[in-house]
């Protein structure tokens, strides 16, 4: 249906999958998409733009992807840290659907794709990834942000890929004041319009 978004919990709308051709931690790739679903004819901006200037997820641990979509961010973490264990968290069954799959192909056999309730509620992240969902507003997308950022483990990482023109650098001063003392929160990259941030945990 005309009001699916990629946030919609059950799209309704026909799926009609589709193969794509991606590369992924060096890898090329025949992944699969659908409409309905966040950027279903490849990597989106923001997201090459994070894979682009992060450094390396953590080798070990629990890693996380919040808003994995079909799958792209997760899937490379995973491929980069095969020792360790990556969640990849949306509301969409669609694209968990795919994510899933996705990740069998690319023999990513460390990611575990599901909603944000089946994340053990005790676990805590090494490094965290995200092109966050801006459009949901402002207030949503503040409650997902503060469920898991301060998941990091002490010295852990997240990094954000947030547009200039949708509000990266308010989001910036946001996070500041949110998280208080215990995290710092830095502007690593600007590129093609995109802000990657970084929020850095450096005590309990």
């Amino acid at each position: 249906m005309a009001n699916d978004h990629y946030f919609s919990a059950t799209p309704e709308s026909p799926a009609r999958p589709r193969q794509i051709s991606v590369t992924l931690a060096g890898r090329t790739l025949s992944l699969t998409t659908a409409a309905g679903v966040f950027s279903p004819d490849g990597i989106d901006r923001g997201t090459r733009v994070l894979l682009g200037s992060v450094p390396p997820p953590a080798p070990d641990g629990a890693l996380l992807d919040v808003g994995c979509g079909w799958g792209p961010i997760a899937i490379t973490m995973a491929l980069h840290s095969p020792d360790a264990t990556v969640w990849g968290v949306d509301v969409n069954e669609r694209v968990l659907d795919l994510a899933r799959h996705n990740a069998q192909v690319a023999g990513a056999a460390n990611v575990s794709i599901g909603l944000p309730d089946a994340v053990p509620a005790d676990l805590r992240f090494r490094t965290i990834w995200s092109n966050p969902p801006i459009r949901v507003g402002k207030d949503e997308l503040h409650d997902i942000l503060m469920t898991w950022l301060p998941r990091l483990e002490v010295a852990g990482d997240a990094w954000l890929v947030v547009s200039k023109d949708l509000g990266g650098d308010s989001l910036q001063r946001w996070l500041h004041d949110a998280l208080g003392s215990s995290f710092q929160v830095t502007r690593s990259t600007t590129d093609k319009g995109f802000r990657v941030l970084r929020v850095h945990r450096a005590a309990e």
